[in-house]
C-alpha cells in the first residue's frame, strides 16, 4: 500500500548545546501528540534499519555530542521520521547558529486532525523561535519563493511574494515563510505583532496560545491547497497582513 501524501513539518530553533534535553523532550511530544506512535528505530550507515532498544538513553548521548539524530518509527505503511540539524551560523539569520528540526508524516485522517498538536509538540520541545507543517504539495511551491534560478532571483509561482535567504533575514524570530499551520513563539509574535484583533480576526478563529506563550495559528480549516483559490488567497492575505515574513521590510 502507497502511503499518503506526507505533512512536512520544519521548525527553526537556538543550537543545541552540551547535554541539551531537548531532543528527546521533542521526540516524546511527538509521540504523546499521536498516540500509539512509537519513534525506536534508526538507519544505518548502510541503511538498514536498527532498533534502539535504549532509545532515550542513545538520544541523550546523542545530545551530549550536539547531534540530533534519525529515529522513526519502522512502518512502511504509515512512515514517520524526525532528525534535527545544525544551521551554521553563515546561512542563519543575524549570523547564529540554528537548530533546525524536521518530521515527515503521512496526511491521512488521523495526522491532519492532530497536525496542531504535532507541531506545537515539536516546536515546544524544541524551544523554537517558529516553525510550520505544510503538505508536501504545497511545500514545493513555497520553496519557489526562495529557491535561485539560473537568472539568479527567486521565481515565486501562483503570485507569491519574493523572500530573501534566511542568512539576510535580521532576527531568527521572523519566519522565513508561511505554512499551513504556523508555530510562533512569543518573541515571534512580538516582532511580528501578532495578534491584533482590528486585523486578524479571520486567523484568530483558527488559532490558539500554546503554554510557552506562543501561538498556533492555521490558515485554512483543511490541508493547504494551492489549487484552491480560496486557499491560496488567504495565503496571499497572510503574506501582505505581516511584511516581516520573509525579511520583507526594508531596515
Amino acid at each position: 500500500m502507497t502511503p499518503p501524501s506526507p505533512l512536512i513539518l520544519n521548525v527553526y530553533a537556538p543550537a543545541l548545546t552540551g547535554a541539551d534535553p531537548r531532543p528527546l523532550a521533542t521526540v516524546q511530544g511527538l509521540e504523546r501528540a499521536l498516540p500509539g506512535l512509537r519513534l525506536d528505530r534508526t538507519v544505518t550507515e548502510s541503511r538498514r534499519l536498527a532498533a534502539l532498544p535504549r532509545r532515550d538513553e542513545w538520544l541523550t548521548e546523542a545530545s551530549m555530542r550536539g547531534e540530533f539524530p534519525f529515529v522513526c518509527n519502522g512502518d512502511e505503511r504509515h512512515p514517520v521520521i524526525i532528525s534535527g540539524r545544525l544551521r551554521s551560523a553563515n546561512v542563519s539569520p543575524g549570523r547564529r547558529p540554528q537548530l533546525q528540526v524536521h518530521a515527515k508524516l503521512p496526511l491521512d485522517a488521523t495526522v491532519a486532525t492532530a497536525a496542531s498538536a504535532v507541531l506545537e509538540a515539536v516546536a515546544e520541545g524544541v524551544q523554537a523561535f517558529w516553525g510550520h507543517a505544510t503538505p508536501d504539495a504545497a511545500s514545493l511551491d513555497i520553496a519557489f519563493q526562495t529557491a535561485p534560478t539560473r537568472e539568479g532571483p527567486p521565481a515565486p509561482r501562483r503570485g507569491l511574494p519574493s523572500l530573501k535567504l534566511f542568512q539576510h533575514i535580521r532576527l531568527p524570530e521572523i519566519p522565513y515563510h508561511l505554512g499551513w499551520l504556523n508555530y510562533w513563539s512569543a518573541d515571534a509574535v512580538r516582532v511580528l505583532g501578532f495578534p491584533d484583533p482590528s486585523l486578524d480576526g479571520e486567523l484568530l478563529s483558527r488559532a490558539r496560545r500554546t503554554e510557552s506563550g506562543g501561538w498556533l495559528v492555521q490558515l485554512t480549516e483543511t490541508p493547504l491547497d494551492l489549487d484552491n483559490p480560496t486557499h491560496l488567497e488567504a495565503l496571499l492575505r497572510t503574506y501582505e497582513r505581516f511584511p516581516e515574513i520573509g525579511g520583507r521590510v526594508s531596515r
